[in-house]
């Protein structure tokens, strides 16, 4: 099920009168003047109440005679709320770009001609900072301690608390007096 069908069907079942709706009609299929008897209403809320249940595919509608009956798309009910957080959502790419777009201000904030001019209070803002720093070293390869400040030094001075913050924020782990990228 689609993020915005989601939505839409959520919205609908937030209704009393069209939650009742559906309940009747997993019971049996029904025309809106039964229901609208049955559930004292009148055939004109029914109606409209039907209209957005169809709008959301959680009822269909077939002629039969001189009526119009609705019946309960069961099928959509079984999809489960698991099913529809874990679908890919349909603004992922804006996020993604808006993550970005943060992440190259907060680099042009913090960096000027290559080096940290000072290390973000913020722990987001730090963080990013860590990361920018990490590119430097290979993934996989093994530093001892020296050759892990000697390049922290290029970016700043205090390389004692970035590499322990590269620690504490698993970019880098420590053994004895080797480091290596997570």
């Amino acid at each position: 099920m689609l993020e915005a069908d989601a939505i839409r069907l959520f919205k609908c079942l937030a209704d009393k009168s069209r939650l009742q709706i559906l309940k009747s009609l997993a019971k049996e299929d029904m025309y809106v003047e039964r229901l609208a008897e049955r559930l004292g209403l009148t055939p004109a809320t029914i109606s409209f109440h039907l209209k957005k249940l169809e709008d959301a595919k959680a009822v269909a509608s077939r002629k039969e005679q001189y009526y119009t009956v609705y019946s309960l798309c069961k099928d959509v009910f079984m999809t489960t709320i698991i099913d529809i957080i874990n679908e890919e959502s349909e603004v992922i790419d804006e996020q993604k770009q808006r993550e970005e777009a943060y992440r190259e201000k907060v680099i042009k904030t913090f960096f000027e001609y290559g080096r940290l001019k000072a290390i973000p209070a913020q722990r987001k803002k730090q963080r990013i900072c860590l990361e920018e720093i990490a590119k430097t070293f290979e993934p996989g390869k093994e530093y001892e301690e020296k050759e892990v400040n000697d390049k922290i030094l290029q970016f700043h001075d205090d390389f004692c608390t970035i590499r322990r913050d590269m620690i504490s924020e698993h970019i880098m782990k420590r053994d004895g007096n080797i480091y290596r990228l997570i």
